[in-house]
């Protein structure tokens, strides 16, 4: 008997289980100092409030996994600002009025769906386990009313695999729904007999396993265009359902699973170093150097207390103001510390400070935080920038990555997805077939783009001076493609800038404007000086009318 298809995909799954488990350790260390309610490795977690940061005494780690998250959403995909920009491979097409206008608009639509979906709300969620754990993921589905809606997933709830290029194209997710839930998503003759039992007899809302599975549907017939024969495929089921039912099998265009790594080592498909993984030393130090210095203190305020035998099982009180009776004519000393500390923390403290600046060094908080930390007011603004600058430029690998492996596939997704719907205005005929790619313009990346910034700035610069003393050096700088250069860098809007056939036309225009004054000009000149020759004062007849006559006697003597 062939196996099913739930069957076949359990055995996937079973495989990348078993693949998983050596990280697991790892994961779980890191939630349980740095983000305790960050992890699910159990279905059995889901909506379960109990206390998971009992190891974490001071929670410095915490707050620094919570600044870096912060940092990168501002930094890399802030709604306050655009991030992205699309354009055409042909750099020339770029100065081509109707093309611009195009992309702004596709640009200034896409831009307007992120707002109205729930991508700036899962994206935090995104990067803070991308730092702590060196992987994250989320889905980026469809959906009838905000056109995209992104699901983050928590490490420990879902497994993946690689394609033969390295990057994720499977992923396997374990989660729980409620029988309501399920019956509302899939339909009530698509579920199990038992959870068909369990909305009959009005129990709605206890938890059901589900298991998604997302795979490149290598057998599909690319003659059909059903959703069964879509380049990967998608399958819900029930874990403990009807062995051979399954919830849905569709299929998607695209991979819509986001799945970045901080830092991948050779063949390995989960992320190998990340700044949580090089800061778990030092938050588990941090711990017992908190503790030791409370026990410290401790001891100095409420220390151990010795007393003369006559006061077992009598009344002995440490209240402030209280009253302890002792019996001296046994010669006791009576009731006092067993020993004197006098505590001296500051050596603790300057350990407790160090293991903390390594932590922040490890998240980037430094970078984060640069001018709340520096004093930059007595600072010029072109020092705050290059130091802001420079300070970005470390986290260079990582937005490439980011880009390869999130954003890229996130933007080519929703563009096909707004393509499917109708979304978009008819491009340009100049456009047909022709790919596009996408520019990033944020924060940080703008800081990759610094160094040509400045470069082409004290490249004019320099020119401008030499132009001081040699006005012909300016033939050699070739001012519209500066201006055009600076504008891509910079990350302003191409709509800022005029396309370059308006400007020949505006300078044509402009030319023959000149050209017609300087005409008039001449005119004008020929005929004041015509009047004012007119108006000499000279012997009859007239200089003007001798001069008429000179020229008729010339030619009359020629002839």
């Amino acid at each position: 008997m062939a196996e099913t298809t739930k069957e076949r995909l359990n055995k996937q799954f079973a495989q990348l289980e078993s693949e998983r488990q050596s990280f697991e350790p790892h994961w779980r260390e890191l939630s349980d100092y740095i983000n305790p309610r960050g992890s699910r490795f159990l279905t059995s977690e889901v909506n379960r409030n109990d206390r998971r940061n009992t190891r974490i005494i001071d929670s410095t780690g915490t707050m620094a996994a919570r600044t870096l998250a912060s940092g990168m959403m501002s930094g890399i995909t802030s709604p306050a600002r655009p991030w992205f920009r699309l354009a055409t491979p042909d750099p020339e097409m770029m100065d081509y009025g109707p093309v611009k206008l195009w992309l702004e608009a596709v640009q200034n639509r896409m831009n307007d769906m992120f707002n109205k979906s729930n991508l700036y709300q899962s994206l935090p969620q995104l990067y803070g386990s991308l730092g702590t754990y060196s992987t994250g993921a989320m889905a980026v589905l469809e959906d009838d009313e905000d056109i995209i809606r992104t699901m983050p997933f928590t490490i420990g709830s879902y497994y993946l695999a690689n394609s033969p290029r390295g990057s994720v194209d499977t992923c396997f997710r374990k989660f729980s729904m409620t029988v309501r839930q399920l019956v509302q998503e899939f339909g009530l003759n698509n579920v199990s007999e038992s959870v068909k039992s369990m909305w009959e007899s009005g129990t709605y809302e206890k938890w059901i396993e589900v298991m998604h599975s997302v795979y490149p549907n290598i057998d599909r017939d690319t003659s059909k265009l059903d959703s069964k024969n879509k380049p990967f495929k998608s399958v819900y089921y029930e874990v403990g359902g009807d062995n051979d039912k399954l919830l849905r099998e569709s299929g998607f265009d695209e991979f819509p699973i986001m799945a970045p790594r901080w830092e991948v080592n050779g063949e390995d498909v989960y992320g190998s170093s990340c700044p949580g993984m090089l800061a778990l030393g030092p938050v588990k130090a941090l711990q017992l150097l908190q503790k030791r210095k409370s026990q410290l203190i401790d001891k100095a305020t409420n220390p151990p207390m010795v007393a003369p035998i006559s006061l077992k099982n009598q009344r002995a009180s440490l209240l402030p103001g209280d009253i302890t009776y002792i019996d001296q004519i046994t010669g006791q000393d009576g009731f006092r510390p067993a020993y004197l500390v006098n505590p001296s923390t500051a050596d603790l403290v300057a350990d407790i400070q160090d293991t903390r600046q390594i932590i922040n060094s490890a998240y980037f908080v430094d970078l984060f935080m640069m001018l709340q930390n520096i004093n930059t007011r007595s600072m010029p603004v072109e020092a705050v920038i290059e130091m802001k600058e420079e300070k970005l430029l470390m986290l260079g690998p990582v937005l490439e990555r980011l880009n390869d492996e999130c954003l890229n596939p996130l933007i080519d997704r929703a563009f096909s997805m707004m393509v499917r719907k109708n979304m978009l205005p008819p491009p340009p005929d100049a456009m047909e077939g022709m790919p596009l790619k996408v520019e990033y313009i944020s924060v940080m990346a703008q800081a990759q783009k610094s160094i040509g910034l400045s470069s082409l700035a004290s490249t004019v610069n320099f020119i401008g001076q030499l132009a001081q003393a040699k006005p012909e050096a300016l033939d050699k700088l070739n001012v519209d493609q500066a201006i055009d250069a600076f504008a891509d860098m910079s990350g302003v809007s191409p709509t800022v800038i005029v396309p370059q056939e308006q400007v020949e036309q505006a300078r044509q225009q402009r030319a023959q404007q000149q050209q017609q004054q300087q005409m008039m000009a001449m005119g004008m000149a020929a005929a004041q000086g015509a009047k004012t020759l007119s108006e000499a004062k000279t012997s009859d007849p007239s200089v003007l009318s001798a001069m008429a006559n000179a020229v008729s006697g010339q030619g009359g003597q020629s002839q």
